[in-house]
């Protein structure tokens, strides 16, 4: 994108922000004597402050995800992530920002606590993004779009073209949240991170990586934008025992894949068990761990499994979606659980 200049973009206390500056991230080479930040100096294995940058978890997960370490952001589950797109870009009261609808729903929450426009523009019939609708819905003090893809709750990815598309033709942030693209038929978008400087991808640790509990969140951007999520970001965000866990399991990248093969496995099977159960309208297609579900009456389904102690998302208020469930898919028998109770009604 030419002539692309990303400080356009970021509100004027944030480019006028002197940020915090912790002990550690004054600090680079080698030392034995840590008498700079005001630790307990007796070693209780986490007595002192964690890496403020995430430098050697950055480092390993540069390899796997083939995306330079300047261009990695690590934050307290993607939720800080989304947070900050806020409160780098966004002016409270002024600006808005733009999401298809239905989508994950945390992007609405932190547009009403940072007090900025949230404006929705209904996916079309198949789910996927109405790029006129979006663009046409764009004005000079819009300063983000949202994309979910592969979108929660619907499942499916947006189409890659449209989101090129949008990209091309939208001079704010475009931000595709990829939290199950490893579920997905096509790859991430984070080739084109060079070429649209414009452009944040959101990735997680805690759906095919199975550290929802450690709440680390990742998103992929230039170095500008990096540098900018730094400088906002709270200065030990990512504290040691997370850190620690993700850098085991990074080493462990084949049981990872083993799990996801099997998740897409039971996935296949759910899918088919599900359309020939009667009480089942249609069985929507999906590139993430979860099925979006129409059935005869979402309500009753919802409280005959949490009577059986399943607990799905019943999803029958939401836009577009209504007599449906989300079901994520789990183990076998957690699977047949879920099947037999439907089986029944």
């Amino acid at each position: 994108m030419e002539n692309f200049n990303i400080d356009n973009l970021v509100r004027e206390n944030i480019k006028k922000l002197k940020p915090y500056s912790s002990a550690r991230s004054e600090f680079s080479g080698n030392a034995s004597v840590f008498l700079d930040a005001n630790e307990n100096p007796f070693d209780t294995g986490f007595n002192r402050y964690p890496d403020p940058l995430q430098r050697k978890l950055k480092e390993k997960l540069s390899f796997i995800k083939g995306v330079a370490s300047e261009n990695i952001f690590l934050g307290n589950g993607s939720d800080e992530a989304i947070d900050l797109v806020y409160r780098v870009f966004c002016n409270p009261g002024k600006d808005n920002v733009i999401a298809p609808d239905p989508t994950y729903g945390m992007y609405e929450v932190c547009a009403e606590i940072n007090d900025i426009e949230y404006r929705k523009v209904n996916l079309d019939a198949d789910f996927d993004i109405d790029v006129d609708s979006i663009l046409a819905k764009t004005d000079e003090n819009t300063k983000v779009i949202f994309i979910c893809s592969p979108n929660n709750p619907t499942g499916n990815l947006m189409t890659r073209s449209k989101v090129i598309r949008i990209l091309d033709n939208f001079k704010g942030i475009v931000v595709v949240d990829e939290a199950y693209i490893d579920f997905a038929s096509e790859k991430s978008l984070s080739s084109l991170l060079t070429q649209y400087p414009n452009l944040i991808i959101f990735q997680t640790f805690s759906k095919a990586w199975g550290l929802a509990s450690i709440r680390l969140g990742i998103a992929f951007a230039s170095s500008q934008i990096i540098s900018y999520y730094n400088k906002v970001k709270y200065p030990y965000n990512v504290n040691i025992l997370t850190q620690s866990h993700a850098l085991e399991i990074l080493d462990n990248e084949e049981k990872v894949k083993e799990d996801v093969d099997y998740i897409l496995k039971e996935r296949e099977e759910m899918i088919n068990s599900l359309k020939d159960l009667s009480y089942v309208i249609k069985v929507y297609p999906t590139d993430s761990n979860f099925i979006l579900v129409k059935v005869k009456d979402a309500n009753f389904a919802y409280d005959k499994l949490m009577e059986k102690g399943v607990v799905v998302r019943n999803r029958n208020k939401i836009t577009l979606c209504s007599g449906c469930l989300r079901i994520t898919v789990g183990t076998e028998n957690e699977n047949n659980n879920v099947i037999d109770v439907l089986s029944s009604l």
